[in-house]
């Protein structure tokens, strides 16, 4: 069973920088694409970032490209959110997921129905 714990939230005020990390439990969790997502008081929970397996590719939501950048360490079996000029509108908790499925594979979904497994969740608020 893969288990995922995040952490790094905090409460921030506006324009500042945080780096969220999301540390998996097994060593195959290197082999799949992993993401990001977050979900406000009364707001269904929104992708944020994915990064496949090797790293290569990412993709990111509109609203956070140019100031959140997702990264993986497989050495450490770690994922990485940095997120730099935060914005009120950032506050949210914050999730990262694994997929089960596509092994290697360098297709990437913003679709929270793919991923399978899913941390606690960390809580990032931003202050105006």
């Amino acid at each position: 069973q893969v288990q995922l714990v995040e952490s790094g939230g905090e409460l921030v005020q506006a324009g500042a920088s945080l780096r969220l990390s999301c540390a998996a439990s097994v060593r195959t969790t290197t082999n799949y694409a992993m993401g990001w997502f977050r979900q406000a008081p009364g707001k269904e929970r929104e992708f944020v970032a994915a990064i496949t397996w090797n790293g290569g590719r990412t993709s990111y939501e509109n609203s956070v490209k140019g100031r959140f950048s997702i990264s993986r360490d497989n050495a450490k079996n770690t994922v990485y959110l940095q997120m730099n000029s935060l914005k009120p509108e950032d506050t949210a908790v914050y999730y990262c997921a694994q997929r089960r499925d596509m092994y290697r594979s360098n297709y990437l979904s913003a679709d929270r129905n793919h991923y399978t497994y899913w941390g606690q969740g960390t809580q990032v608020t931003v202050s105006s």
